[in-house]
Order: structure tokens, then C-alpha cells, then sequence
């Protein structure tokens, strides 16, 4: 018989939300939704600079978990807008464990997707105590060969139409490092010039991240205050590796044995391509590991979603 499809739990209000006072003149929104005491979870969102979105709460059954989701610095509600200052990988690190003290957990299940699956690698291997499974969906581990995939050679070549809008911005002379040139762009001159270059930047992954158009994701991608955080944000952590060593996360992978985890990840996934999730898996056995066919990279692909909810259902105990 034909596997039913999982898909999101039904709409739900967060139970509490607040803002979170990091230091470093940034405040961070999170809220947490389901539960209160169930088993404990956060929630990775991508980007970096995505920000979470209601349906980032359906992933986990209500009954069973209570889950803490936030904005990483300068996105979403966090505060001050697209603010790139004491803004890296190590500064969310810190984040997420000021959360977990403020939710007064012990351990929790990570769930990172995308970009939020390079930040839950960077959690649990600095804080492997602390995480009692790992959710990994769309693996990225913000290599230089990532970056150039996806922004420099790669892509382009699956998707020219996109591309040739996405390099349209940039003058020829300095299309040799796109990445350089579009930080440059969202860092300097006037708000509407870095607006005009945050939309292109932004769309080109809001039109490559789903299997099949989805116009109402990139239309999100296209709007100004999301497209600002999301692009500003980026390439401010891509131009500088994610403040990672080259080839970290893989590296460290022994640093996870123990945990139990989840690796799902769709076979046509543009962005990040499927290499590293594979690498991954290979570093991390014990893992289980789902290579979705006929799924690009976003959390909604079906059988993505399938596998993700499957996960966070079994985790529940």
C-alpha cells in the first residue's frame, strides 16, 4: 500500500513570547509554542537571516513537545533590524544556550534546517551534553565549494534564466566574485541601492530552494525588510566562512556520536547540494539518513516534510 504523506500539525498560538536581552546591543524574539514542560526542543531557522514563520511551530506535535523558536540576531523580530554586529556563528552559539537556560532545560532536540543545520552542527558539537537528538534537514556546511555552487558556478547552470537576474546587478568586472560584490553592495551606499541588491540576491535563492515555482515563497523573498535582513545577514556570514575552519563541521562530526539524529535531505536540492549531506552521513553513521527523490531543498517538499514530522514524532518517545 502507498505511504501516506505526513504533513504539518495543525495551526497553533505560541504560549509565550518574549524578547531576550544577549548583550551586545541586540534583543532576540523567541516564543514558545505546544506544551509547557512536554519534551523540550528549539527550533534553527535558515538563512542565515531567515527569521521564523508560523509554520516553523507544526512540525512538532503540540501534545507532546514544547518547543522554543527565535530570530537569530538583526532578523525577523530580533532587534536592531539587519544589523550585522556582533553578529556570527559563535554570538547564535551563545544564544541558543541562553535560551535553553531561560526555558530551564537540561538537554533539548535540536531541529535545524538549511543554514539552521550548519548552526545546530556548531551547537552540538561545542555543546554535545546538551542536545538530546539532532534533526538535521538541507545539511550545508558553509565550505568555500558550497558558496561557489550556489552563488558563483553551479546553479547557474540549472537555473540561467534565474541567474542571468541574479548577476544582472553586478557589472561585468567584478562578476568573478558575486558574493564580494553583493556584501559590498548591502554594506555601502544608499538604503535604496542596498535594498534594489538585498531583492535580487534574495529571490535568486527564493526561486532556486523549492523542486517546482513556488511563487508565494518567492514573492516573501521579495519584499524589503526580509529581503535586507536575509541578504545583509548572508553574505556577511559567507564572506567570512561562517567563522568556521574550512571543512569543520565534517571534521568534528565524531563529536555527535552518542546523539541520536536525523539527516533528511532531497536529492535535487539546489542550493546545498546533496555531496555534503552525504559526507555527512558517511562522518556520522549512527545517524539515520534519508536522501529524498524527487524533493529540492525547502522544508516543504513532501517528502521532506514526511520525514521531518516521522522524526520529531519518534523522538517524542
Amino acid at each position: 500500500h502507498p505511504m501516506t504523506l505526513r504533513t504539518l500539525y495543525p495551526e497553533i498560538e505560541p504560549y509565550a513570547s518574549g524578547m531576550l536581552d544577549v548583550g551586545d546591543g541586540h534583543s532576540i524574539y523567541y516564543e514558545r509554542s505546544g506544551t509547557p514542560g512536554a519534551k523540550p526542543a528549539v527550533f534553527l531557522h535558515g538563512g542565515p537571516g531567515g527569521g521564523i514563520a508560523p509554520a516553523h511551530r507544526r512540525l512538532f506535535d503540540p501534545a507532546r513537545y514544547d518547543v522554543l523558536l527565535f530570530d537569530q540576531r538583526g532578523c525577523g523580530r530580533s532587534t536592531p533590524h539587519a544589523n550585522l554586529d556582533a553578529n556570527t556563528t559563535w554570538h547564535l552559539v551563545a544564544d541558543i544556550e541562553r535560551l535553553r537556560e531561560l526555558a530551564g532545560v537540561e538537554q533539548w532536540l535540536v531541529f535545524g534546517g538549511s543554514w539552521g543545520s550548519t548552526l545546530a552542527l556548531a551547537y552540538a558539537q561545542t555543546h554535545a551534553e546538551r542536545v538530546s537528538e539532532l534533526v538535521l534537514r538541507g545539511i550545508y556546511t558553509c565550505t568555500r565549494p558550497e558558496l561557489d555552487w550556489f552563488y558563483q558556478f553551479g546553479v547557474s547552470e540549472m537555473f540561467p534564466d534565474k541567474y542571468e537576474r541574479f548577476v544582472a546587478p553586478i557589472p561585468e568586472a567584478e562578476r568573478g566574485d558575486l558574493l564580494a560584490a553583493y556584501h559590498r553592495r548591502l554594506t555601502t551606499g544608499p538604503r535604496e541601492d542596498r535594498i534594489a541588491a538585498a531583492r535580487a540576491w534574495s529571490l535568486f535563492e527564493g526561486e532556486t530552494i523549492t523542486l517546482l515555482p513556488d511563487p508565494a515563497l518567492a514573492a516573501h523573498h521579495d519584499e524589503d525588510e526580509f529581503a535586507l535582513a536575509f541578504a545583509r545577514i548572508e553574505t556577511h556570514y559567507f564572506v567570512n566562512g561562517c567563522w568556521l575552519e574550512p571543512g569543520q563541521l565534517l571534521r568534528d562530526a565524531p563529536k555527535l556520536h552518542g546523539i541520536p539524529g536525523t539527516i533528511v535531505h532531497g536529492r535535487y536540492d539546489m542550493p546545498c547540494p546533496a555531496r555534503y549531506a552525504w559526507e555527512l552521513h558517511r562522518a556520522w553513521p549512527e545517524a539515520d539518513f534519508h536522501l529524498v527523490e524527487g524533493a529540492g531543498h525547502a522544508f516543504s517538499e513532501p517528502g521532506i516534510l514526511d520525514r521531518l514530522i516521522r522524526a520529531t514524532d519518534r523522538y517524542a518517545g
